[in-house]
């Protein structure tokens, strides 16, 4: 598979979105909660609790929807700053309560509407990576379909960071790439090799630390699978301190690029 066969795979309206996730994994215990409590509620931005075993979470996912209608209602994934700060609050009540979070993006990037950067859409962004930088309880990221520059990475900045076999991670889509290196999108594909978006290209690179196999709807052994996976992550992580779990976020990023 090319990587811009990838990049086409981690868009298919086929795949799980983060609801199929969450619904899979915490089932009826999930408890969503609304609100920025500024602005409103950014349905892009699925926030709340459950508990994954006996263990409560802090669940957090970019939804694109399903069909058309959803994907309207939830602007393709594409998160408002309220959305953002949506996560934010439920990220601090987290800490507050030493709940760990998880987290799942997929989005093309951040909604860059007028009414969007009126509202402070990138200082939500930055505000998000300065803080979860800082929190005091584990944070986990998945990549389930596409990771898209500051859209994503404000829901990213995690002890560990997963992708599905099928995701991608750029800071600009192969499309954008394309136009702006040599004026052409059709070399999309081009671009798309060029930068190193894949999951396994991305691993190679240390930038994520695990590659999980994307599972079907119906798949309940991989969701088992994969919620003894997140567990032991999360119970591992628990045991380290807050201040110490802070200072190794923040070495994971600072040493991203190094020889």
């Amino acid at each position: 598979m090319s990587a811009y066969d990838n990049v086409l795979a981690a868009r298919s309206t086929n795949k799980l979105t983060s609801l199929d996730y969450i619904n899979a994994l915490f089932g009826d215990s999930f408890i969503e909660l609304h609100g920025d409590r500024n602005f409103a509620d950014d349905k892009a931005v699925v926030g709340g609790v459950g508990m994954l075993n006996n263990m409560p979470v802090t669940v957090i996912g970019l939804e694109k929807g399903r069909n058309t209608k959803e994907r309207m209602e939830r602007n393709f994934g594409a998160a408002h700053p309220e959305g953002y700060r949506k996560a934010l609050r439920l990220m601090k009540q987290a800490e507050k309560f030493h709940r760990p979070i998880l987290c799942f993006v997929d989005t093309s990037g951040a909604f860059c509407g007028i009414g969007a950067e009126e509202r402070g859409q990138g200082h939500a962004i930055a505000t998000n990576l300065m803080e979860m930088m800082a929190l005091k309880t584990p944070v986990l990221s998945v990549f389930i379909g596409e990771g898209g520059s500051g859209g994503a990475i404000a829901l990213a900045v995690a002890d560990e960071v997963w992708m599905m076999e099928n995701s991608v991670y750029s800071v600009i889509s192969p499309e954008g790439c394309a136009s702006i290196l040599w004026k052409d999108s059709s070399k999309a594909a081009e671009a798309a090799e060029c930068l190193k978006m894949t999951a396994k290209d991305l691993f190679e690179l240390g930038v994520v630390e695990r590659i999980l196999r994307e599972p079907k709807a119906s798949d309940q052994k991989m969701f088992e699978s994969m919620k003894l996976l997140i567990c032991r992550t999360f119970e591992k992580n628990l045991a380290v301190s807050g201040e110490d779990l802070a200072k190794l976020r923040y070495h994971r990023f600072r040493k991203i690029g190094q020889q």
